[in-house]
């Protein structure tokens, strides 16, 4: 007779009662109740990237623009005088890639899986449609999305729209840091926005490391001579200059949503307006310069 049940007859005597072991989950699986009390992890976004044979079919949306861009870089003035084409539409900072895609219960998940859908692709699915959807309403060609956000997902872009173009904007390193201080000083200290902007530019150095074929043009230049750098940038998006990008027009506190891109008043002006002068080289933070020379602001 084993000890347990020996240990068991006694108590049973004594006290009414018996030892049983604790059911266990199975391997790699928790309980009922342990999975009731933590909350599974959510499963990756896995996603593929259309062929080019395959695009009509996989996409409503064709060859968009998107800025890719740090913070306070002038990435709202950039999208402005684009809008101001007339077969360019550029909406405010839509943070697309914040929209997510759930499939709820088994049921959904089976059914999408037999489409040959997961979760990242639905994400682009849902993408496509609400940038197709904005471009059909403004009545134009082209649709130009400048969330600084971007810089953070140039590959995930890349993959939903395998025919998308590049448009990467760039600013002295310093000015980019010190503009984004000014717009906080208190909650933001100047080493803190360093640190922030500088997370900003290596991803935006990182995807234009990767893309041959994408058009950089640097803020300063926009400012200096507008005119010439909007040439430039017709020509690579294949479309004619249209001189009204120069003067896109006085816009109202309504047209520009505070939160979703600069709205001060240098912008609402309407016309663009003259750049800060660059830093001096003592005045480069030690942790910014590496930036300012791959992006050739160096004396």
């Amino acid at each position: 007779m084993s000890l347990a049940r020996n240990l068991n007859r006694a108590l049973t005597v004594t006290t009414g009662l018996q030892v049983r072991r604790a059911p266990q989950a199975a391997k790699g699986k928790q309980s009922k109740k342990s999975a009731a009390a933590k909350p599974a992890a959510r499963q990756p976004a896995a996603y593929r990237c259309p062929p080019a044979g395959e695009l009509p079919t996989e996409r409503l949306l064709r060859r968009p623009v998107f800025i890719i861009s740090s913070i306070r870089s002038g990435s709202t003035l950039l999208r402005m005088m684009m809008g101001a084409h007339p077969r360019l539409h550029a909406p405010h900072e839509l943070h697309i890639g914040r929209l997510e895609v759930a499939c709820t219960n088994w049921h959904s998940e089976r059914a999408m899986s037999e489409l040959g859908l997961r979760r990242g692709d639905l994400e682009h699915l849902l993408w496509d449609r609400v940038l197709h959807r904005e471009l059909t309403r403004s009545g134009k060609d082209h649709v130009v999305e400048k969330t600084p956000a971007n810089a953070y997902m140039y590959r995930r872009l890349k993959d939903c729209w395998p025919d998308a173009r590049f448009v990467f904007l760039l600013r002295h390193p310093e000015s980019i840091a010190r503009s984004w201080h000014e717009s906080d000083p208190v909650r933001r200290p100047h080493d803190t926005a360093v640190t922030d902007v500088l997370r900003y530019m290596t991803a935006v150095e990182e995807a234009r490391t990767a893309d041959a074929d994408g058009f950089t043009v640097r803020y300063e230049d926009i400012t200096d001579d507008p005119e010439h750098e909007m040439r430039r940038l017709c020509a690579y998006l294949d479309v004619d200059y249209a001189p009204a990008m120069l003067d896109y027009g006085r816009k109202s506190s309504a047209e520009l949503v505070r939160g979703l891109g600069d709205w001060r008043e240098n912008i609402r002006t309407g016309t663009v307006q003259p750049g800060r002068a660059l830093p001096r080289e003592d005045e480069v933070p030690e942790r910014l310069r590496p930036m300012c020379a791959a992006w050739g602001y160096t004396s």
